[in-house]
């Protein structure tokens, strides 16, 4: 009998919540319980239980999630606010940076990361930071999921991200795999640490 008290309730709270209708929070800890035991077979026809279990949004639910505050972005990992990073959006314009780099000699990180990745929030700060020490080297934040960059991907070798390819001289230095924070400090540091 209890677990058909329970149903009713979750059903009451389910049909208030897609109306719109939030219950009190005194009602949703039970100090208003019922008492009366409910028979589901005794609903009417008409009564929507489908629809109250259905995997669509309602309405009320829809307008909630549409206002652009609750919108999701597509960012990446951090801010690229400082001068030194460079968001590659096509294949076009990481061969040029790349081509760019290996003809005129330049210290460069070519960094592969994407928005859904954990390590990458977590290491694309520092690497931020430490590279605001050194002025002159470009890192170039390439998202792994950004269409067209397949081709490239595959070409390079890119299995995980994150991962890094650090340039001295136009050439490929170092590459580190994952989010390795004292490695990456430490390869920076050596790299692009002489004067």
């Amino acid at each position: 009998m209890r677990g058909n008290s329970v149903f009713r309730r979750f059903v009451h709270r389910r049909a208030l919540w897609s109306s719109g209708s939030i219950p009190s929070s005194s009602r949703l800890c039970g100090e208003a319980s019922i008492s009366t035991p409910m028979n589901v077979s005794s609903y009417p026809p008409s009564f929507p239980i489908k629809s109250l279990f259905s995997n669509d949004f309602s309405t009320a639910t829809r307008n909630r999630f549409s206002s652009p505050s609750m919108q999701f972005q597509r960012t990446l990992c951090s801010s690229s606010g400082s001068s030194n990073v460079v968001l590659v959006k096509s294949e076009e314009q990481f061969n040029s940076s790349m081509k760019n780099v290996e003809e005129n000699s330049l210290p460069a990180i070519f960094y592969f990361t994407a928005v859904w990745c954990g390590p990458c929030k977590f290491i694309s700060p520092i690497l931020e930071e430490k590279t605001k020490n050194y002025p002159d080297v470009t890192t170039y934040k390439i998202d792994i999921d950004q269409e067209g960059l397949g081709g490239i991907l595959s070409k390079l070798s890119i299995g995980a991200v994150p991962t890094f390819h650090l340039f001295q001289n136009g050439k490929k230095a170092a590459e580190i795999v994952g989010a390795d924070v004292e490695r990456l400090k430490d390869t920076v540091e050596e790299l692009y640490g002489k004067d």
